[in-house]
């Protein structure tokens, strides 16, 4: 995994303002740029790059210290998996479900074939290399004992599968491309693992609605990529979007970038196709926006992470595709003077903004230093924001940003500000705001939280989890007396999800005690959310009630039930 290279980025030619006759200098010409981010993950795997003045790509290495730790790292979890030890100590092997026999693989492989692209066996033959990433989550901190991997190219098989699954009990994992966050698309034990990477055909699309229909198994880039040469777009955008697949953006309820324009897949997907674990095929594929006939059965699986069955086919909206697109980065004193400048930001340009993100100072201090990267504002800032706009009509958006600009530097909401001129200054502003999760991985392990919290209250955290570290004589500059060395904070100001990350030089079991379940109730008592977008997994389980009630638990676990009365599904996770 390259998750360690450093990268430098130039800001050549960047429209600079610090005052508000300034804003009338530039004239953006950034159209069409979507799908140009820096930070894609091609093969699940992050991949650092950036551009020059020369546009050459610029790659470095990582730390030595953080190479080391990783081969240390990676050689003790296989050498429990080798031993066969449990990976997970504090949970148990379910009873019910049975061990995987010849007989089995045998009758899998009458289903799916037994070609190499179709079935990775690891339980007939040493197949250890190839099965590896499929056990394997990419942060590399999850990890399963899966023997088998079945790559169905089809919904009929799929439905062979769990039928059959279902009645010898055997336990199975969907898996997309595997680039969630939370341990959800990796076994536990040794459930068999479902890929549906097979599955990637594009269906249909209506160039008037906009609808597409596709295969679940359909990569996110591969998507949007066809979209673009018909002028439509996808409604999510993530860093992962070269690895990402379709149905597991759906089954995780993915958030990212888009959201505060095109809103969340609960919204965007119009019909679904899913195997129960019966095997039955839930076709409920439609393309109608309304359809008031019964219960929306979809809404289940949008977000479900694979424990009710397997989604297999999406009917999803896609809007127009924008032809004039402008990003601004600004410097901000304060976090309430963030907010007022989303407040301006809706109301000035509300049919057009399509991105509001804020990182504080720490984050881009931390790029600077892990990353040896020049950043795009010559001072140095409390908080930064981003925003986006796009639109179709270039001399419009450019009359409503120059118009938001002037007003938030006469009004000194913002400090000092910059606008991207073209395609690559785009990219690379994203860069500030995407490049942060690895820079963290400079220094060692990071604690990660992604939370919704009332956008008043929503920095609050932050300060009050650095006093709480810094009180427990765990945060300081000094790496051999203080394991963290940070508290860090970036997220999406449109929909108030803090991305709460606390990075550290080596793992301390008192940081954990300190931040669990300290955050979770912090989140609880302000009524928030402890998983804004990444899901419950195998990380959250334990922590559901801090969002639902017992009620609302109870509920889940009787639909989990009703749905997959043996528990085969995706087990361990989720509630």
């Amino acid at each position: 995994m390259d998750e360690g290279r450093n990268m430098i980025l130039l800001f050549p030619s960047l429209v600079h303002f610090k005052h508000p006759e300034d804003i009338k200098k530039f004239k953006p010409r950034c159209h069409m740029f979507y799908g140009q981010r820096v930070m894609d993950v091609p093969d699940g795997l992050p991949k650092w790059t950036g551009l020059n003045e020369t546009s050459e790509l610029i790659e470095d290495s990582p730390p030595e210290a953080v190479r080391e730790r990783e081969r240390q790292q990676e050689k003790e979890r296989k050498e429990r998996f080798e031993k066969g030890e449990n990976q997970y100590p504090s949970l148990k092997r379910d009873s019910r479900f049975a061990k995987l026999t010849a007989e089995h693989v045998d009758h899998f492989k009458s289903i799916v074939g037994d070609s190499a692209s179709a079935i990775v066996d690891g339980f007939s033959t040493d197949a250890s290399s190839d099965i590896d990433a499929y056990n394997t989550d990419w942060m590399r901190k999850y990890r399963g004992q899966t023997q088998l991997v079945l790559r169905p190219n089809s919904t009929e098989q799929v439905s062979k599968i769990l039928e059959y699954c279902t009645k010898h009990k055997l336990a199975i994992v969907p898996q997309g491309g595997n680039t969630g966050l939370v341990g959800g698309s990796v076994p536990v034990f040794d459930e068999i693992v479902l890929s549906l990477s097979r599955m990637s055909k594009i269906r249909s699309f209506d160039e008037v609605s906009g609808i597409l229909v596709t295969d679940a198994g359909v990569v996110l880039e591969v998507a949007d990529n066809f979209l673009a040469e018909r002028k439509y777009i996808f409604p999510l955008d993530l860093g992962a979007k070269g690895s990402c697949q379709i149905g597991g953006t759906v089954a995780t309820n993915a958030g990212g970038l888009r959201l505060l324009r095109y809103g969340s897949m609960h919204g965007n997907v119009l019909g679904i196709e899913a195997v129960l674990p019966d095997g039955r095929i839930i076709d409920d594929l439609g393309t109608l926006r309304k359809n008031n006939t019964g219960y929306d059965l979809k809404q289940l699986f949008i977000g479900g992470e694979g424990t009710l069955g397997v989604i297999t086919g999406l009917s999803i909206l896609c809007p127009q595709r924008s032809s004039a697109v402008n990003v601004a980065a600004f410097g901000i004193k304060s976090f309430e003077q963030c907010q007022a400048a989303f407040r301006e930001a809706k109301g000035r340009m509300s049919e057009i903004l399509s991105a509001f993100e804020f990182m504080d100072g720490a984050s881009q201090k931390a790029l600077k230093k892990a990353k040896d990267m020049k950043l795009p504002l010559e001072g140095e800032y409390p908080f930064y924001c981003l925003i986006e706009t796009s639109g179709s009509n270039a001399e419009h958006d450019q009359e409503k940003l120059e118009a938001f600009l002037e007003h938030v530097m006469g009004e000194e909401i913002v400090a000092d500000g910059v606008v991207a001129q073209d395609a690559t200054q785009a990219a690379n502003l994203w860069s500030c705001r995407e490049g942060i999760t690895e820079a963290l991985n400079h220094w060692g392990g990071v604690y990660k939280y992604d939370l919704s919290i009332p956008l008043p209250e929503l920095y609050s955290l932050v300060e009050e989890t650095r006093t709480m570290l810094t009180s427990e004589g765990l945060l300081g500059d000094d790496p051999e007396k203080y394991p963290v060395v940070d508290v860090v904070a970036f997220g999406h100001m449109g929909d108030s999800n803090l991305h709460l990350n606390i990075p550290t030089r080596r793992f301390d079991e008192k940081v954990e005690k300190a931040l669990e379940p300290w955050v979770f109730e912090w989140v609880r008592d302000r009524k928030g959310s402890i998983s804004a977008e990444h899901g419950l997994g195998l990380a959250k389980k334990p922590f559901i009630t801090y969002s639902r009630s017992e009620n609302m638990v109870e509920l889940f676990k009787q639909l989990k039930s009703l749905y997959d009365p043996h528990g085969i599904m995706n087990p361990y996770k989720y509630i």
